[in-house]
């Protein structure tokens, strides 16, 4: 039996994409821009998103309207602790620029994700944490029960 499409199947254009999430084009495009959006690209260049991406898309907007602006945003990204998402070993840290830098997420901070084994960003449990605030809550909920 096959499936419908999945959460972090690329499927909606940009203009989709700004209708769904409320958004401006030109506001996705510069959140693109700025590195807080990481949209499939097409052979032709085009950018499409996933669910995770509108439920990203909609989150900065709630962040923006509460006040913070992109290089807030972009730090609220960098604190998602990706060296304990993905079980990374004190060696790996010590390598990863994104486990020192403390404004740039992990898909910004690192040169072709050396060090996260060239998985795909898009696919990486820490990108795909739409709204982290909420979502470390119930990552550190996890790791206190354990």
């Amino acid at each position: 039996m096959k499936s419908g499409p999945q959460k972090s199947d690329p499927i909606y254009t940009l203009g989709i994409a700004s209708r769904l999430s409320e958004i401006p084009i030109h506001s996705i495009r510069q959140y693109v821009d700025k590195g807080l959006i990481l949209p499939h690209r097409t052979d032709t260049n085009r950018h499409l998103f996933s669910e995770i991406d509108i439920q990203r898309l909609k989150n900065i907007k709630k962040y923006i309207d509460s006040g913070l602006n992109l290089a807030g945003i972009r730090t609220l990204y960098a604190q998602i602790p990706g060296y304990l998402v993905n079980s990374c070993t004190d060696k790996e840290c010590e390598s990863c620029k994104a486990f020192h830098s403390s404004n740039l997420p992990c898909w910004l901070a690192n040169d072709k994700k050396k060090d996260c084994g060239n998985q795909n960003c898009r696919s990486c449990e820490v990108y795909r944490m739409a709204d982290p605030v909420e979502d470390l809550k119930k990552f550190f909920m996890t790791l206190k029960k354990n």
